[in-house]
This record gives structure tokens, C-alpha cells and sequence, in this order.
């Protein structure tokens, strides 16, 4: 029997499951602009800021001092992957390293911009009071109402673009990453799904 190592921590599988989790159910729900767009929007944020925190004072192999790598790791992880011959790391490889990064940082654009929407939309949110006051200054020294309309719709439809456009490449970014994680586990010769689940990789 293979000697095994524990490399996700409980906290970090519960996240990543989480996040998948709410990500699928923003994604889907994401044309109704329903409340349960809204709350999983809030759990992907709230995620998020757990991640943000864990990177820097988690387990060993959560910190973003175990995985960030520079670019020329980078490119070297990759080109093993394209002769079939990448170096193994217990922890997160460089590619998934900078995918993770890419992730969380699109992550942020996506929620940023969902409670700019709501804000905009139904004056709701941690982002309403900033929408308010500007929309107060606005009319205290417009002079026309229908300015001031044309105005904030304009600004509804950038966030609007911006929302989608950056979830849409969240997706994009998860499909890659499944990739990744097929293709870095058949030339490992371990199941890396496996090892998100129970937390375990063979020892080197």
C-alpha cells in the first residue's frame, strides 16, 4: 500500500466544494436575478475572503507562499506538461498555483460588480450607500432629472457587462482548470479529485 500524505486540510475541501457549489448556482441562476442569485453571490464572497485569509495564515500547503511561483516556474511546469514529463509537487503545482490566483482575482471582479448591480438595480447592498451618495451629488447639481436617469442606466449596463463578461470567464477558467487537473493526474498516475475529497496524496 502507497504511503500517503495529508495536503488539503478539512477547511480548504470544504471551501473548494462550497465554492463549486455556489458558483454553479449563481451561474445558473444568474438571468432570474432571483434571491438565491443574490445569497450565493454573498457565499461566493464570503468564500472568497475565507481563501484570501487561509493563503495567509492556513495549513502549510493552503498558503500562497507554498504554491505562488514565478513565471518562469511557470512556463517550465507547463512545457513539461506538453513533453509529458512534469515535475511532481505535493501541493498545488505551478500552473494550478496561477490558477488559483487568476480564479480567486476574476472571483472579485465578478462579485464586485454583481453588488454594484444590485446597488444600482434595487439600492440594496453593501455597495448602496456609495450609490446613494453619488446619485444624491448627481441631482444636487444636474439640471435635468432625465440626465440624471440616462446616467445611472448607463452605469447599470457597464457593471451589467462587466458581471457577465467576468463570470463568463470564471467559467472559462474552470473548464481549464478541470483540464489541468485531468492531464497533470493521468501523467502523476493519481487521482487529484480523489485527493480533494479525503485530503490525501501519495508521499513523494
Amino acid at each position: 500500500m502507497e504511503k500517503e500524505i495529508r495536503v488539503c486540510d478539512p477547511l480548504l475541501r470544504i471551501f473548494h466544494w462550497s465554492l463549486v457549489l455556489a458558483f454553479t448556482v449563481a451561474y445558473l441562476s444568474g438571468d432570474e436575478e432571483s434571491y438565491i442569485h443574490i445569497y450565493s453571490g454573498y457565499l461566493i464572497l464570503g468564500l472568497i475572503s475565507f481563501r484570501l485569509l487561509w493563503g495567509i495564515v492556513g495549513t502549510r500547503y493552503a498558503r500562497f507562499s507554498n504554491f505562488v511561483y514565478s513565471p518562469k516556474s511557470i512556463i517550465v511546469y507547463i512545457k513539461g506538461l506538453v513533453s509529458a514529463q512534469p515535475k511532481r509537487y505535493l501541493g498545488h503545482n505551478p500552473a494550478g498555483g496561477a490558477m488559483i490566483i487568476v480564479l480567486l482575482l476574476s472571483l472579485i471582479v465578478v462579485t464586485y460588480s454583481g453588488l454594484k448591480v444590485y446597488a444600482i438595480e434595487e439600492g440594496a447592498g453593501p455597495l448602496a450607500l456609495q450609490a446613494t451618495e453619488v446619485s444624491f451629488i448627481k441631482s444636487a447639481y444636474a439640471d435635468d432629472d432625465d440626465e440624471d436617469e440616462h446616467d445611472e442606466d448607463e452605469e447599470e449596463e457597464f457593471w451589467e457587462e462587466i458581471h457577465e463578461a467576468s463570470a463568463n470567464f470564471v467559467l472559462f477558467l474552470v473548464f481549464l482548470h478541470i483540464a489541468g487537473v485531468i492531464v497533470s493526474g493521468r501523467l502523476h498516475n493519481e487521482n487529484l479529485v480523489k485527493a480533494m475529497i479525503t485530503g490525501n496524496k501519495k508521499a513523494e
